[in-house]
């Protein structure tokens, strides 16, 4: 079976790199402004990327002072990006802890059918620490706690989405019927956490459920991951573990009785390009410049549970013990490890350490010619370290108009990349199956179940 390669563009405020809106290429556009997202969907459909994703966190960070943050709500932006674009992919975060079932489950379903079948949900269970008091709870529920309810939460959604055969909607004014109640069902879900009578109130949507995004990497994580997830992405900082981790997902997948190959592993890859090598590590050394160590520290800080950094010295070198133990953070402990292994391996400064998260936050980070990031995404895809790439450009616009004018014409002469969308859904791009009803199995035809 021959492999495609899949490419996101990750947008993340002015770019990914925190001191991105104060370089010279970076934009002054308002982050309230939607024209500013239909842009950069725009110029990524037109590099014929597979989806634009947005992230979301549900505190004000403590950044925010000194970094150009606090954008639009996610799933109200897709829906303005569904009416200024017509192929790429739109992938945004939700919360399994902070929102009802039933109300994320209609969200979803209605901006599938507005985007005609191009949504996708990438599942989070919130890990930020002051998450919980914005939505009165007194403390924040623990990690391990968190995705047991994430479990029965999809079990939830996907019935919900499920509740609805495909056929349900008649719509004859001939007979008088509009809805076939037959082909409609109550999901009567009786469980540890949640009780939803259902059925939803919106028919089936064109992909019939929205393509299932998630990116934790813990041990929970990855099992919650190999029992749904349809797209990964995870942030790795070299090849190496990036192998081990699809491997282990892919073992994972077949093991609870799924085809690894409808689980793709997209990394997070955030490339500085230029017409050398040295112009383009410049840019990293420009950006780096420009950071104020307060920021970094607090990014540090979150990663970690909070915990209180600030009697580390920012030019002596670390050791793993001036962090704390990942197994008891009880937020993102993939990423929490993932910084502790890099300072046990490579005992940064506290200065370098802020400087290499501040562009990627523990994703790979590059800077190279055309062809030298080609022969990254191409060597990790062809190794079996990546079924395609997250990507996040440090300064948005910029360096997304720099990826899709050099890097994609080079990975399409390479024959790695697509020259045309072949498909019209998000589904289509990643080369997913359309799901059956589990209640009524699927009633559309065969020309329509190729044409999604």
């Amino acid at each position: 079976m021959s492999r495609t390669l899949h490419l996101n563009v990750f947008i993340h405020g002015r770019g990914h790199h925190e001191a991105a809106w104060r370089h010279p290429r970076g934009t002054t556009a308002s982050l309230t402004d939607i024209s500013y997202y239909e842009r950069i969907a725009v110029l990524a459909e037109q590099g014929k990327f597979d989806s634009v994703f947005f992230a979301d966190h549900l505190t004000v960070g403590k950044d925010i002072g000194h970094s150009a943050r606090g954008g639009l709500e996610p799933l109200t932006t897709l829906a303005a990006l569904a009416r200024a674009t017509e192929n790429i992919g739109l992938i945004a975060t939700a919360s399994s802890t902070y929102t009802e079932p039933y109300n994320l489950a209609r969200q979803f379903a209605s901006l599938d059918h507005i985007s005609n079948g191009r949504v996708g949900w990438n599942i989070v269970t919130s890990w930020l620490k002051g998450a919980a008091a914005n939505f009165g709870d007194t403390g924040q529920i623990d990690h391990d706690e968190r995705y047991r309810r994430a479990f029965e939460y999809l079990d939830v959604v996907t019935k919900l989405w499920d509740s609805w055969a495909d056929d349900a909607r008649v719509d004859d004014p001939a007979s008088g019927i509009y809805v076939d109640l037959e082909r409609v069902r109550p999901i009567e879900h009786d469980g540890h956490y949640y009780h939803v009578k259902g059925a939803l109130n919106i028919p089936r949507s064109p992909q019939g459920r929205p393509v299932l995004v998630q990116a934790g990497s813990s041990e929970a994580g990855r099992q919650f991951a190999a029992t749904y997830a349809e797209a990964v992405f995870t942030a790795h900082l070299e090849k190496a573990t990036a192998v081990q981790f699809r491997t282990d997902l892919r073992q994972r997948a077949k093991a609870v009785g799924r085809d690894p190959e409808r689980l793709l592993v997209l990394p997070g890859l955030s490339p500085a390009i230029g017409s050398t090598e040295a112009e383009a590590q410049r840019l990293w050394t420009e950006l780096n410049e420009l950071t104020v160590p307060e920021v970094g520290l607090a990014h540090l800080s979150a990663r970690f549970g909070g915990a209180d950094l600030s009697h580390l010295s920012l030019d002596e070198r670390l050791s793993p013990d001036d962090l704390p133990d990942p197994a008891t953070v009880q937020g993102a402990q993939s990423r929490a490890e993932l910084i502790r292994d890099l300072v046990a391996r490579e005992r940064p400064t506290l200065r370098a350490l802020l400087h290499k998260l501040a562009g990627g936050r523990g994703h790979y980070i590059t800077a190279g010619t055309p062809e030298q990031i080609a022969d990254v995404v191409e060597d990790w895809f062809r190794d079996g370290a990546a079924d395609g790439f997250n990507v996040m450009p440090p300064i948005l616009p910029a360096v997304l108009e720099d990826f899709v004018e050099q890097v994609v014409p080079e990975l399409q002469r390479r024959g790695l990349f697509r020259r045309e969308y072949t498909a019209r859904t998000l589904r289509g791009h990643y080369g997913l199956p359309r799901p059956e009803s589990r209640f009524f199995g699927s009633s559309r035809t065969s020309e329509e179940r190729v044409a999604v």
